[in-house]
């Protein structure tokens, strides 16, 4: 058995940018990231930050582009695609390693930030019923050919 599974909980770098595929179907990227924190041997407080690329598809990228924006906290877990292509001015071939979001929640939110408060309290963010947790995600049919994604 293989596994292929990535579970992240960070800080969004950017606002999502939500494209559509020449078939329609919405997909939208962005940027995570997640920082580790440690002392070293001096007692010095260290921090590493890491930046994951994301990519989500269907239903789901229509609800991200909504809800979430640069800065917000955000799990999700999904799985590692590298995708190839041929830089067109250098003939190079170059990679992009990705995280296809398969799910996520909506982590806190920052301090000061009401994105998911109405005026009255009440949540304006999606509330995840048992109908849309069994929700599959509706991967197109085709092989994606990298030329066909907009970004």
């Amino acid at each position: 058995m293989y596994i292929n599974e990535v579970k992240l909980y960070g800080r969004l770098g950017r606002d999502p940018e939500l494209k559509s595929l020449p078939n329609g179907t919405p997909v939208v990227t962005f940027t995570m990231a997640t920082t580790r924190s440690w002392k070293d041997e001096s007692g010095q407080k260290k921090e590493q930050t890491e930046w994951h690329n994301l990519v989500c598809f269907g239903k789901r990228a229509d609800v991200i582009a909504k809800y979430v924006k640069k800065g917000d906290s955000f799990y999700v877990t999904g799985r590692l695609q590298t995708r190839s292509w041929e830089d067109k001015e250098t003939q190079k071939k170059m990679y992009r390693t990705e995280i296809f979001v398969v799910d996520f929640q909506f982590g806190d939110r920052k301090a000061g930030s009401d994105s998911y408060q109405s005026q009255g309290g009440e949540s304006t963010a999606p509330r995840r019923t048992e109908e849309s947790k069994n929700d599959a995600i509706d991967y197109p049919d085709e092989e994606i050919n990298p030329d066909d994604i907009p970004f």
